[in-house]
């Protein structure tokens, strides 16, 4: 029978449920188990893909074309499996079901409420993760986002009350991940508040099992024995979790204070030796670098740490394979002119222009890009860097003065970039974007092709314009290899440059599927070129 473990957070946000909940997955793993997580958001939007970054963070996009929560970034990246839009669930989509449910009659007349329709409908989001066509999951994972307190994740936080009644208590593990500040004045960490969310927790009929320790300092004896006993949690289910300099250590730290014979103790789940090996390997390889190369990420959203999160991330997997630190300098490119280039963009060995919306900025990213190709930076451009990359070229090679994405200026006379037509998307819905995974024909004898090393893959996309196929002609007779294409649909979907150290364009988002022990090609391989600047 499947088990389930549900993470709650108390005291303040940002504390690291999704870190915890990845690392949680990965032990368990590493255990031979079938391991899923899902990612509970009480907020009213149905999705992620309107909300800013400044808000949020990143959205992610997972195979079939959900716009989620950048958590879900971090399942992917530790426990290394492709996620669904099943993964992700919001307020706004459990009330969107139950309110479509009951126009449709569903209901056979009754009163709608939170309780039971709203409460059953997370609890089925919940038992959907389990497919009827695969064997059942060993654990799902299911990370309740918000803090305890907040008015909006009361619904959910009945939900998973519930499960552990209607499953029985020995396949249900509660988790709490609370913040223990430390008091200069003082010197000593503080209780108190995480006392406090312990006892918010238990005024809704749910006890913790188990307690995630977040502090930027060692817990005394004398404060785990405090835990212990207002809390009512044993001892060894009081597991420390100390700032560290990487979040990909944060398995193994958890892994030796007994976190994964705890779960398996308290779940009845079959009891096998982990095998870190692999994950231990990397981290060691992430501590040890053997050169430094500093990479220049040029962008909207860079005041917002989150905003480009699996850029990062995935810059730092390719670190890990080259046994390279990446210093990874963002630049605001609304601030970006073009007689600022030489003097902001010294020392840097690589940039890379990531995706994003709107026409802030664009300016400055093609003043970069201009930079890049002239100077021979290597140069990584996605979805709305590789489109910029191309409004660059048509401007100062093809001199095509005003060419331009419609995007930016709906009446230019050279449209580069062109709206998508509505199209059918992977969801089965008709919408102006495309989203989700779509295949990508690569043209042998290319740097594309040499990257990948196959005729076509798979790779997600978040865009809503594409190259102008009338104008590919004109690129062509002056220089550029369109290197990639969706057969299907006759898109553009990377393109490059020869006589130059490394400068391609992908409409796509490699970042997306790139892996701490599994780096993406692209990245890789652009990253050896900028080393080769060092």
């Amino acid at each position: 029978m499947t088990k389930y473990i549900f993470i709650t957070g108390g005291v303040v946000s940002s504390i690291g449920k999704g870190i915890t909940a990845a690392s949680i997955g990965q032990i368990l793993k590493s255990r031979g188990l079938r391991v899923s997580i899902q990612k509970h958001d009480p907020y009213l939007n149905v999705d992620a893909g309107t909300m800013s970054p400044f808000q949020h963070g990143e959205a992610f996009v997972t195979e079939d074309g959900a716009e989620t929560d950048l958590d879900l970034g971090h399942y992917e990246r530790f426990i290394d499996i492709n996620l669904t839009k099943d993964n992700s669930v919001t307020t706004g989509k459990i009330y969107n079901t139950v309110i479509s449910k009951e126009r449709n009659g569903d209901f056979l007349g009754k009163t709608v409420q939170i309780i039971p329709h709203i409460t059953d409908e997370i609890k089925a989001s919940i038992k959907r993760l389990n497919k009827p066509e695969q064997p059942p999951l060993d654990v799902i994972i299911v990370e309740i986002g918000g803090t305890i307190g907040d008015i909006e994740g009361l619904p959910f936080l009945e939900a998973i009350r519930q499960f552990r009644n209607d499953i029985g208590k020995e396949n249900v593990l509660y988790i709490h991940v609370s913040f223990f500040p430390y008091l200069k004045t003082a010197r000593e960490i503080k209780s108190k508040p995480t006392q406090h969310s312990v006892k918010e927790l238990r005024g809704i009929g749910i006890q913790p099992d188990l307690l995630i320790c977040r502090s930027q300092s060692r817990l005394t004896d004398s404060v785990k024995e405090k835990i212990a006993l207002f809390c009512d949690i044993p001892k060894e289910g009081i597991i420390e979790a100390e700032d560290a300099v990487s979040i990909y250590e944060m398995p193994i730290i958890l892994e030796e204070q007994g976190l994964g014979n705890f779960i398996i103790k308290m779940l009845r789940l079959p009891v096998q030796k982990p095998d870190l090996k692999e994950w231990r390997e990397m981290v060691h390889r992430l501590y040890h670098p053997e050169q430094k190369a500093v990479v220049a990420i040029i962008a909207k959203y860079v005041r917002q740490k989150d905003a480009y999160l699996s850029v990062n991330e995935a810059l730092i997997h390719a670190g890990i394979y080259h046994n390279c630190q990446i210093e990874i300098k963002k630049i605001d490119a609304e601030l970006l002119s073009k007689g600022d280039l030489k003097k902001v963009l010294k020392g840097i060995q690589g940039i890379l222009i990531p995706g994003g919306f709107g026409a802030k900025g664009v300016e400055g990213k093609v003043g970069a890009i201009e930079y890049a190709r002239e100077n021979k930076i290597p140069f990584m451009g996605i979805c709305l860097g590789m489109q910029c990359a191309l409004i660059e070229y048509a401007r100062n090679v093809l001199k095509l003065s005003e060419a331009n994405s419609v995007e930016f200026e709906p009446n230019t006379p050279h449209p580069i970039f062109q709206q998508l037509e509505i199209l059918k998307n992977i969801n089965g819905k008709r919408e102006m974007i495309r989203l989700g995974s779509h295949s990508c024909h690569l043209t042998k004898g290319t740097l594309a092709y040499k990257i990948y090393q196959q005729d076509q893959v798979q790779e997600r996309h978040r865009h809503r314009y594409v190259f102008d196929n009338q104008f590919l002609p004109k690129f062509e007779q002056a220089g550029i290899i369109f290197s990639g294409v969706n057969l299907e649909d006759n898109i553009i979907e990377v393109f490059e440059i020869n006589n130059h150290p490394w400068f391609i364009g992908m409409q796509y988002h490699p970042e997306f599927k790139s892996r701490p022990n599994r780096p993406h090609p692209m990245f890789v391989s652009f990253l050896e070129a900028v080393m080769r600047k060092c």
